[in-house]
């Protein structure tokens, strides 16, 4: 039975990787940070089934700025692979708080790598979630594993340091030390402050008439976005290839967060249309079709009509600095890897505002 180690395992790749690695037949060591309340909604399927927990599933208090703690969680696991998937990861925040975005992001997978050396674990596997974000100011079109990094964010500099950090523990001490560089990647279970769930949330609300307006910053910003739990298939189909190689995972198409919008609320049947410009831009309700709420969710009567504003802008979610428009090209992984993404645009929206729409009537009634 092969041992795992993943840092971030209550998070959204945490969970999905952790169901993963469990169906494969691992023994999954996950390190949470101590803190007043839990945060093990994600993982609370697995972290309260009896025959799981303490059994294949192992949970350890500990942190990436803690060195001494890494060292010990290593020393008691000495895990076959390790899944670094911890992060500050909201890039809007890394503005406010750069300085906690560097110790954790940067300075935790250097400690990381370091902490793997003096325990003596040369033949460990290490998979660091990268990111798109270090692309930022894109300097080719579509960006793969050759295009020149130019991070736009605390957020995105400081996983570029740990993008080179990997590389040069791998060239100087032989570790096998991969970079996963994965597109945005999204689900149900993706944060709530994150701009797509956002979206879907504020969207099942309001058809529900428990929440307002949505409110958003830059409607004009385009990213890749896949799903999630496919991610975290290739995360472990790199620790599975002979060589320790950085990899690409993206979708190979871009949309707006507009086109977010606007697929969120067709999903439903709610039609929306779009008038002014800049930071004057609002989203109108143009057109409801109840068909699609009746038949699938009972819904037969909204708190919404045509003409109604829906959405509005706000300046203060605008970043400093924005990337341009992000599109992967995931063929190296695609043709080594035999890694491809099969749940697009559409086909995503319509998983998260499913998800959300039915927990939104479930907290309701």
């Amino acid at each position: 039975m092969k041992k795992a180690l993943i840092t971030g395992i209550t998070g959204q790749d945490g969970s999905y990787l952790a169901e993963i690695l469990l169906a494969k037949g691992y023994e999954i060591h996950g390190i949470i940070r101590k803190s007043s309340s839990f945060n093990t909604g994600r993982i609370d399927h697995l972290y309260g089934d009896p025959e799981i927990l303490d059994k294949t599933l192992f949970l350890h208090y500990g942190d990436l700025i803690d060195p001494s703690s890494m060292n010990r969680l290593l020393d008691r696991v000495e895990p076959d692979e390790i899944y670094n998937l911890a992060a500050q990861s909201h890039v809007k925040v890394s503005f406010e708080i750069p300085d906690y975005t560097a110790q954790v992001d940067a300075l935790g997978t250097l400690r990381f790598l370091d902490a793997i050396r003096e325990t003596g674990l040369r033949q460990v596997k290490f998979y660091q979630a990268s990111t798109s974000e270090l692309f930022g100011k894109v300097q080719e079109t579509p960006q793969n594993e050759k295009t020149p990094f130019y991070p736009r964010s605390p957020y995105g500099v400081s996983k570029l340091f740990a993008y080179w950090t990997i590389v040069n523990y791998r060239e100087a001490y032989g570790m096998f030390a991969s970079n996963g560089i994965l597109f945005n990647h999204e689900s149900p279970r993706r944060g709530a402050t994150f701009v797509t769930k956002k979206i879907t949330r504020a969207v099942a609300c309001m058809l529900l008439g428990t929440s307002g307006k949505l409110i958003l910053g830059n409607l004009d910003a385009t990213r890749d976005w896949g799903y999630a739990p496919e991610y975290c298939e290739g995360m472990w189909r790199i620790l599975q290839h002979s060589e320790a190689e950085d990899f690409v995972f993206a979708t190979g198409e871009t949309h707006s967060v507009r086109e977010f919008v606007t697929e969120a609320f067709a999903v439903l049947g709610v039609t929306i249309g779009w008038r002014g410009t800049g930071p004057d831009e609002k989203g109108l309700v143009a057109a409801i079709d109840m068909s699609a709420l009746s038949d699938t969710y009972g819904i037969k009567e909204l708190p919404l009509n045509e003409g109604d504003v829906v959405v509005e802008l706000d300046p203060t979610y605008l970043r400093p600095t924005e990337v341009d428009a992000l599109i992967g090209d995931a063929s190296k992984a695609r043709n080594i890897l035999g890694w491809e993404a099969t749940t697009h645009f559409k086909e995503l929206t319509r998983i998260m505002i499913d998800a959300d729409l039915r927990l939104a009537q479930r907290e309701k009634f």
